[in-house]
């Protein structure tokens, strides 16, 4: 910017730059999507179709921003998650909110066709808004993982029960609500398998459990200081840097519909919360 008499007016410009060492998730969260899904006709409880898209979208992503060790999404929402050492747009939460939520919006918009052939978007076309969260230890990163997976299982649980009432069942949407007020997740079983045949646990995992997208390497990391030099960020010369950016864009990225709540995950894939200075990890 040039010198001006008029360049007083930077002083009125916020910096929020997230604190270092935390894991920064970015949350992108649809817009009005319930008046969207609705316009389109999506297939309830669930429209493998737009889950489809969504994860497509979810995938550019990742490709785009090598600093993203793992994403995970389910409805109409996605968590992404950048290493505690990343220094990407200076940990600016406004710059990487927006960033990834216009990049987002765009890469949903684009693929839509793809996914929809039969119903041509129109405006207010589809968009997400983002917001940033910092994370100071990994257990509270996996923490928030799970939260969002046991939201996914929750939500699935109830829409699958709620929808079959309605179209299986011949109840009207009030009629059905009603019913399921208060009841545990064993009831909403019962009543899938009683009345319905439908055993829940056989419902497509990518319902069930959202979907996980992270880089997976061909020669796995196997201690401490081999995992800290593949994920580390600020601690490595910018020769190390963007050879370690090179091999983060190259590797291949798994999508799967998995359990993050449980250890097995994690334990299969350390690398994936390695900790930034080769430490045993444990916190």
């Amino acid at each position: 910017m040039a010198n001006s008499s008029f360049q007083y007016v930077r002083d009125f410009e916020t910096s929020d730059p997230l604190a270092p060492s935390n894991w920064i998730v970015v949350r992108l969260d649809g817009r009005g999507f319930s008046k969207l899904t609705t316009k389109y006709s999506f297939t309830k409880p669930n429209d493998l179709r737009g889950l489809a898209l969504l994860n497509a979208a979810a995938l550019q992503i990742v490709k785009a921003f090598p600093d993203v060790v793992i994403a995970y999404g389910q409805s109409d929402e996605y968590s992404f998650v950048l290493h505690e050492s990343t220094t990407l747009f200076d940990r600016r939460a406004a710059k990487l909110a927006t960033t990834f939520a216009a990049t987002f919006t765009a890469e949903y918009c684009l693929l839509w066709s793809e996914h929809f052939p039969d119903k041509p978007l129109t405006r207010p076309w589809p968009s997400f808004d983002g917001r940033c969260v910092a994370y100071p230890k990994r257990y509270i990163l996996r923490d928030y993982l799970s939260w969002r997976q046991a939201d996914c299982h929750v939500n699935n649980l109830y829409n699958t029960t709620f929808w079959n009432l309605v179209q299986q069942g011949g109840m009207s949407q009030t009629d059905a609500e009603e019913s399921l007020k208060g009841t545990l997740s064993g009831e909403k079983n019962e009543i899938l398998y009683s009345k319905f045949s439908i055993n829940y646990n056989n419902e497509p995992a990518i319902c069930r459990k959202g979907t996980v997208m992270y880089r997976a390497y061909k020669t796995a990391p196997t201690n401490g200081a081999q995992l800290a030099q593949l994920d580390t960020r600020g601690s490595l010369s910018k020769t190390q840097l963007e050879k370690a950016k090179k091999r983060s864009a190259k590797a291949e990225i798994k999508v799967e519909n998995v359990d993050l709540i449980g250890d097995p995950f994690w334990d299969a894939r350390p690398y994936i919360l390695a900790p930034s200075r080769g430490d045993s990890g444990d916190e």
